[in-house]
C-alpha cells in the first residue's frame, strides 16, 4: 500500500518542474546556448553523474509504501504499520545485520570487551565475536585476505554494470548519429563529440565500481562499522541523502515564488510598491535565524505533542518536521535573491523593449512576464546552485544544536551531532563522523563544481559565446 509523505510529493513536483524547464530551454536558443557550454566542460559533467547518483538513492527512497503481510488466507490482503521506502527493500540487508553496539569498520570484534561466561564456569574480559561481521570466516585472523578475495568479484560486478550501461549509450548516441558503434566509441574515445562522454563514462565507471563493490562487501562486513545501538554505518549514510537532498531542493522550492515575485515587482514598480518590499527583507534580515528556526520548530513540537492524534505514525512526525524546516529555511533564504533581483530589474525596466512595450500600452503583469522574467533567469541559476550547497551543510549546523531534523531521521547533522561524544570517549570511535563527512563532501563538492560550470555559463560578464 503507497504511502505519500508531504515531502514525497513537493519532491516529485520539483522534479516535474525541472522536466518542464529542461522541455522549455530545449525551445529556446538563448537558454540552449549557455546549457551547450555547461554540456562542454567535462569537470561539470562528472559533478552531474555523481549528483545522478545521489538523486536516484534519493527518489528511490521517496517511494514509501506499507508492506503487504503474509496471511493463512492467501485472498486476503493485510499490510503492515510500518512504512518502509523502495531504498529499504533494496538495501534490507544492512537494517537486519545489527550488532550489539561500536565495532570498526571491516571487524570481526567488538571495539569494546565484555566479559564472557565460558562453558566451563570461567568469567573473562575480551572483544567478542560480531553476530554478522565476519561471521563468515573461521579464522579472523585472515581478514585482510578475505577482503581482498572479497572485493574481486564486487569490482568485477561493477566492471560488467558499468560495460552494459556504457554499451547501450554508445549504442543510442551511435544510432542518433547515424554512425556505427565502433564509429562512435572512436568519436569517444579521441574526444570528438559535442559532449565529453570519455569524462561522463570515465566518472560513471568509478561511481559504480565503488558502490557495486561497497555493496557486495556489505553482506559480509560492516564496511564503515557500526554505531552505539549496533546500526549499520553505511546504511545511515545512504539514508541520509534523502534528508540532504530534501533541505537542498524544497527549500528552493519555498523561496523561489517569493523572491522572484517580489524582487521583479519591487524593482519594476519602484516607489510605494519598492518601500514595502525592501523593509519586509530588510525586517526579515534584521531577525537572528538561529533563534527564529528554534522558535519555529519549539511551536511546531508544542503543536504535535497537543495534536497527537492527527499523526498515525513517528515517521509523518518527522516528515512534517523535515517539511516544517524547509519552509523556515525558505522564508529566510529568499531575501539575497530578491534584492538580486530587484536591483537587475530597475536596470531592465529602463531598456528600449520595455519602454516601447509601456508605451503601446502592454500590460504590466505581461510585460514582467515575458521580458523582464527571462532576463533574470541568468541570476536565478546561479543562485540556486550555490544556495544549494550551503543548504545541506546548513542541515548539519542546525542538527548539531538539536533544532535540525527530527532524531529519529537519518541525516548527516544527526551522525556528527551523535559523533560529538563518540569522538570524546576512549578508544574513540571515529567512524560515524568519517561516513558523514565522506557522503555529504560528494554531494557537496559535485553541487559546488556544477555550480561554477553554471555560474560561467549564464554570467553575461565571463559568458563564452
Amino acid at each position: 500500500m503507497p504511502v505519500i509523505f508531504l515531502t514525497d510529493g513537493l519532491i516529485f513536483l520539483l522534479l516535474l518542474m525541472v522536466t518542464a524547464f529542461i522541455w522549455y530551454a530545449r525551445r529556446h536558443e538563448h537558454l540552449r546556448v549557455p546549457w551547450r557550454q555547461v554540456g562542454r566542460n567535462g569537470m561539470a559533467m562528472s559533478a552531474v553523474v555523481v549528483l545522478l547518483f545521489y538523486i536516484i538513492i534519493g527518489l528511490l527512497d521517496s517511494m514509501h509504501f506499507h508492506p503487504r503481510v503474509e496471511t493463512q488466507n492467501s485472498t486476503e490482503s493485510r499490510y503492515s504499520n510500518e512504512i518502509i521506502s523502495v531504498l529499504d527493500v533494496l538495501l534490507k540487508h544492512l537494517p537486519e545485520q545489527t550488532e550489539k553496539t561500536y565495532s570498526a569498520p571491516f571487524a570481526t570484534h567488538a571495539y569494546a570487551m565484555e566479559t564472557i561466561d565460558h562453558e566451563d564456569g570461567t568469567r573473562t574480559r575480551e572483544y567478542p565475536r560480531l553476530q554478522h561481521g565476519g561471521t563468515h570466516l573461521d579464522d579472523p585472523e585472515n581478514r585482510g585476505q578475505d577482503i581482498l578475495l572479497k572485493s574481486l568479484p564486487g569490482i568485477a560486478a561493477g566492471l560488467l554494470v558499468w560495460m552494459t550501461i556504457s554499451f547501450m549509450i554508445v549504442m543510442v548516441l551511435a544510432r542518433n548519429a547515424g554512425v556505427t558503434i565502433s564509429g562512435q566509441l572512436r568519436y569517444i574515445v579521441h574526444r570528438q563529440t559535442a559532449l565529453p562522454w570519455h569524462t561522463i563514462l570515465l566518472t560513471l565507471g568509478a561511481v559504480l565500481v565503488l558502490f557495486v563493490w561497497a555493496f557486495y562487501l556489505s553482506h559480509y562486513y560492516h564496511i564503515f562499522g557500526t554505531d552505539k545501538v549496533g546500526q549499520d554505518v553505511f546504511y545511515q549514510a545512504i539514508k541520509s541523502i534523502r534528508t540532504g537532498l530534501m533541505i537542498g531542493t524544497l527549500t528552493t522550492l519555498v523561496m523561489l515564488p517569493f523572491a522572484l515575485m517580489l524582487g521583479v515587482m519591487a524593482g519594476y514598480f519602484r516607489g510605494w510598491v519598492d518601500d514595502i518590499i525592501q523593509y519586509i527583507y530588510t525586517t526579515l534580515n534584521s531577525i537572528p535565524g538561529v533563534l527564529l528556526i528554534a522558535a519555529a520548530i519549539l511551536m511546531l513540537e508544542v503543536y504535535m505533542s497537543n495534536h497527537s492524534g492527527d499523526f498515525s505514525s513517528n515517521a509523518h512526525r518527522a516528515d512534517l518536521r523535515l517539511f516544517f524546516l524547509c519552509v523556515i529555511l525558505g522564508i529566510m533564504s529568499w531575501t539575497g535573491l530578491c534584492r538580486l533581483l530587484r536591483g537587475e530589474t530597475m536596470k531592465l525596466r529602463e531598456i528600449d523593449y520595455v519602454q516601447a512595450a509601456q508605451a503601446f500600452g502592454v500590460s504590466h503583469v505581461t510585460i514582467m512576464i515575458r521580458h523582464l522574467l527571462p532576463n533574470v533567469m541568468h541570476i536565478v541559476m546561479i543562485t540556486i546552485v550555490l544556495d544549494f550547497s550551503a543548504l545541506v551543510l546548513a542541515e548539519a549546523v542546525l542538527a548539531y544544536i538539536n533544532i535540525g531534523v527530527d532524531p529519529s531521521m537519518s541525516s548527516w547533522g544527526n551522525m556528527i551531532n551523535s559523533a560529538r561524544l563518540e569522538m570524546a570517549r576512549e578508544p574513540v570511535v571515529w567512524w560515524s563522523l568519517s561516513a558523514a563527512f565522506v557522503f555529504m563532501l560528494g554531494l557537496v563538492l559535485a553541487a559546488n563544481l556544477f555550480a561554477d560550470a553554471v555560474r560561467d555559463a549564464f554570467d553575461p560578464r565571463i559568458r563564452e559565446y
